[in-house]
């Protein structure tokens, strides 16, 4: 796997960078939805990258080609360009799901979940043969840092956030699936310790660590092009 060219957690970006973080978004989903065709069942990912790429693979007028969407917001988006959206359980396996990232690690381990669909990310990353991340250059990071996104089941919620301290609910609304929405904020240290504790405390529906082991492949545009990092999960395989 390529070494990353960032070396510590990006801060965000000044204004005046927005329109070039914008652009290199573009180019990740543009080189994805090459990826995608004739025939296709396509997983859908949610937010600002998964924004351009709608319209990228819309443009390209594939045919027969079926997606599944894991929020309100992109099912909506999708079908006014004239994607067919269909229910996941209708679809089954996907041939490929296509998502963002907030952090993605030198490792590939990724943090996910900005916006609060990290659980439905994460069935549908699973349900693909291929799952491809699309980001820009500023997600590349050297060590994955909080918040890391939470779905938490409503019934005694603040036990829940005690026994993950420090871990605080967003005053956002719910998940897609009627989820509380909340982040852990304390150090993050090895992911996959961290991804096991989160698993394991009771009241955690779903966390935002995405191991590489559910990732085919990683597009990171940049100033220098697009950069392809390798995922550990196998293509053409599920994750176990």
């Amino acid at each position: 796997m390529a070494p990353p060219r960032a070396t510590a957690r990006q801060q965000p970006s000044p204004l005046s960078d927005h329109g070039e973080i914008e652009r290199h978004k573009r180019a990740a989903a543009r080189a994805a939805a090459e990826l995608v065709m004739d025939g296709m069942c396509v997983g859908l990912g949610t937010g600002s990258t998964v924004a351009h790429l709608l319209p990228a693979i819309a443009e390209r007028g594939l045919k027969d080609l079926r997606c599944v969407a894991t929020s309100p917001a992109t099912d909506r988006a999708a079908r006014e360009l004239g994607l067919e959206v269909r229910a996941l359980d209708e679809v089954g396996e996907l041939d490929i799901a296509i998502d963002g990232a907030d952090q993605i690690d030198p490792r590939g381990w990724l943090v996910k979940g900005g916006g609060g669909a990290h659980t439905r990310e994460k069935i549908v990353a699973a349900a693909a043969r291929r799952f491809v991340v699309i980001a820009s250059a500023e997600k590349a990071v050297a060590q994955l840092t909080a918040p890391v996104p939470l779905e938490l089941v409503a019934f005694g919620a603040q036990r829940t956030l005690l026994a993950l301290a420090p871990a605080q609910l967003r005053d956002v609304p719910a998940s897609p699936d009627g989820g509380l929405i909340a982040d852990y904020c304390g150090p993050v240290g090895h992911p996959g310790e961290l991804a096991a504790r989160l698993s394991a405390t009771p009241g955690v529906v779903e966390h935002g660590l995405f191991a590489p082991e559910l990732v085919s492949l990683i597009l990171i545009a940049g100033a220098h092009g697009i950069e392809r990092r390798a995922g550990a999960k196998p293509e053409g395989g599920t994750a176990a």
